[in-house]
């Protein structure tokens, strides 16, 4: 079991593109979403790897997460069930110092939405923010991918 440490804020600004070292096409889908603090994923990456990810509750900064590889053909088999609660997005990992940032940039009904996360390896260390962040949303529901992948119109 990994203790999940993360951020998320909102971007606000273009600064952090000269920082992509990778890009990745990720499709998520969630089997259950938030029943006594426990989330069910299923992730594929660039339609080639599958993952199976369980979160707990926990605070809005920490939870523990479980996360295994899985076969394309059956994260592909998962995916279908679940029923549309899914969102699509493009994630660029940056070349950024004070944690494992990235941008998730969202599709489909979510255009337009552009979240910045860093894990961190403390929930106390120190973290000189970018001037391109926006407002912090860690710990709010209306942005968590599970909320995102379960909201019909698109509109948060």
């Amino acid at each position: 079991m990994a203790i999940e440490i993360e951020r998320k804020f909102l971007v606000a600004g273009d600064g952090w593109r000269g920082l992509v070292r990778s890009s990745e096409a990720l499709r998520q889908g969630y089997l259950t979403t938030g029943g006594k603090g426990v989330t069910v994923r299923v992730r594929t990456v660039d339609d080639a790897r599958g993952f199976i990810t369980i979160k707990s509750g926990g605070s809005a900064l920490a939870r523990a997460e479980f996360e295994y590889e899985v076969p394309i053909a059956d994260a592909r088999q998962l995916l279908a069930l679940s029923r549309g609660a899914q969102i699509d997005k493009t994630r660029h990992n940056l070349d950024l110092g004070g944690g494992d940032w990235v941008v998730d940039e969202f599709h489909g009904r979510h255009e337009g939405l552009w979240i910045a996360e860093v894990e961190l390896e403390s929930p106390t260390g120190k973290l000189d923010l970018p001037a391109w962040l926006g407002d912090e949303v860690t710990g709010d529901p209306q942005y968590y991918n599970s909320s995102l992948a379960m909201l019909v119109g698109g509109e948060i």
